[in-house]
């Protein structure tokens, strides 16, 4: 079955250019013309990507996308004609995948799709072999992309996933952040460096990891994070 693309964006002209795009490159699509419809649909349909513009009447991308993220870790990528980096940020602290920037190039935005989902954890995971790693009271699933903090489940998005594999693979060793914004975006994305300390924000909220005295993300200033070694 062809994974399903949530499209929300008021210009008509915009979301019929991306649609015929991602349905081209063999994808279902979902078109919604404001915030409000987005939710509806994305409630109704249950989308396996959503591509949301921040600047829509009523209900913005930037609460469609809070909402989202309550009880779905769904792959989020914002288009938007805020280019700033601080606005990156606020985008990528609300839980996106990722953030493109209008005017874009239609192809480029197939790639960043194909490119999230790749990340995202396959509907087969639960059938698959267990392959784990464990860090005290951290446990990751890598065929299930699952995450548990003393036994208790805490959700992640596909690359906050990808960028707490990559630092807890490795305990003790500093990742500069441009080493970390390569490994969990690769070459489809073109990003800040600062993204990363927004992407590592989220993670340890969901782990419920106090910046101040961490347990499981210590950051090294002016380089970049580490995953604590843990005692035994």
């Amino acid at each position: 079955m062809a994974a399903r693309v949530l499209i929300a964006d008021d210009e008509e002209k915009m979301t019929r250019l991306v649609a015929s795009y991602l349905e081209n490159a063999g994808f279902a699509t979902l078109v919604a013309k404001d915030g409000n419809e987005a939710l509806g649909l994305f409630q109704k349909h249950r989308p396996d990507c959503v591509v949301l513009d921040i600047s829509m009447p009523g209900m913005d991308g930037l609460d469609v996308a809070r909402l989202i993220r309550q009880g779905s870790q769904v792959p989020i990528i914002f288009l938007s004609a805020l280019a700033e980096e601080s606005d990156r940020i606020v985008g990528l602290e609300l839980g996106a995948d990722d953030y493109v920037t209008k005017p874009f190039s239609p192809r480029e935005l197939v790639s960043r799709v194909r490119a999230v989902l790749r990340r995202a954890p396959p509907a087969s995971a639960a059938s698959e072999a267990k392959d784990s790693l464990s860090r005290g009271g951290l446990s990751l699933d890598f065929k299930r992309r699952e995450v548990l903090v003393d036994g208790a489940p805490r959700p992640l998005t596909a690359v906050q996933f990808d960028i707490l594999a990559l630092l807890a693979k490795e305990p003790g060793r500093v990742f500069p952040r441009a080493a970390i914004l390569e490994a969990a975006s690769g070459t489809d994305f073109e990003g800040y460096e600062r993204t990363i300390d927004a992407h590592i924000k989220n993670i340890r909220k969901a782990l419920g990891d106090d910046p101040e005295e961490p347990r499981f993300i210590g950051t090294v200033r002016g380089v970049g994070y580490r995953f604590i070694e843990q005692k035994p």
